[in-house]
């Protein structure tokens, strides 16, 4: 991979981009709140489940699946792809991060020259997405497919390890533990999602749709989901 993709995936896997990921924690606040996730360990294990659970059978296909879709100018399989990742969402604080994030990183490419007009149009009159958007911003290096799954599923890793450190609460020690835990982990997930298909591409997570649910209406919250 030359230095400038490389560079590039580094900053939008960063905790520093300017798109808000650091106000969510994806239902783990509630989750600690029913003592799912209120220890190093079952935080840790949580995490670990989401992401091949979660992430690995939905996000990161969808990911994958759009990046050639971007490079190809294949604009009715944006469109497609878009509008499933929206259905997916089964909770109103669920949907609005994923519409937040993706307009933020939207609002982020607008200042760069790693998408083209007619890109960021397309996408802004579709209700962005943050995997769709984040297929977008990728699409523009000379990385691989792969290569960009690890800078996604890297990026999710390090927010949600910061989540689990304000709502545990956890050390910065636990939180690198945690972080290790993932990171180990990750390589497996991003080949399963390589091999999903439209057909096999599901996001079934009904405990993570129910604890959305509660942290609407939990009495004290930290993040936005």
């Amino acid at each position: 991979m030359l230095d400038a993709s490389l560079m590039q995936l580094m900053w939008l896997a960063s905790p520093a981009l300017p798109i808000g990921g650091f106000s969510y924690s994806e239902c783990l606040e509630a989750a600690v709140e029913s003592e799912r996730a209120a220890t190093e360990s079952d935080a840790s294990i949580w995490l670990v489940d989401q992401l091949h659970l979660n992430l690995a059978r939905a996000d990161l296909p969808a990911v994958a699946q759009a990046i050639p879709a971007w490079r190809d100018g294949n604009t009715e399989r944006i469109a497609q792809l878009s509008a499933w990742v929206l259905q997916t969402r089964e909770s109103s604080e669920l949907r609005a991060q994923t519409e937040q994030m993706g307009k933020s990183l939207l609002d982020w490419l607008r200042n760069h020259t790693t998408a083209t007009p007619a890109q960021i149009a397309l996408l802004a009159g579709q209700e962005p997405t943050y995997p769709i958007a984040f297929a977008l911003a990728a699409s523009s290096t000379q990385a691989t497919v792969r290569e960009c799954l690890l800078a996604y599923a890297f990026g999710w890793a390090e927010n949600m390890t910061q989540a689990a450190i304000k709502s545990v609460p956890l050390g910065q020690s636990a939180g690198q533990r945690i972080l290790s835990a993932l990171t180990a982990e990750i390589p497996a997930a991003i080949d399963h999602a390589l091999g999903v298909t439209d057909d096999t591409r599901q996001a079934f997570s009904p405990m993570l749709a129910i604890l959305s649910s509660q942290h609407e209406v939990q009495y004290s919250r930290l993040f936005r989901s």
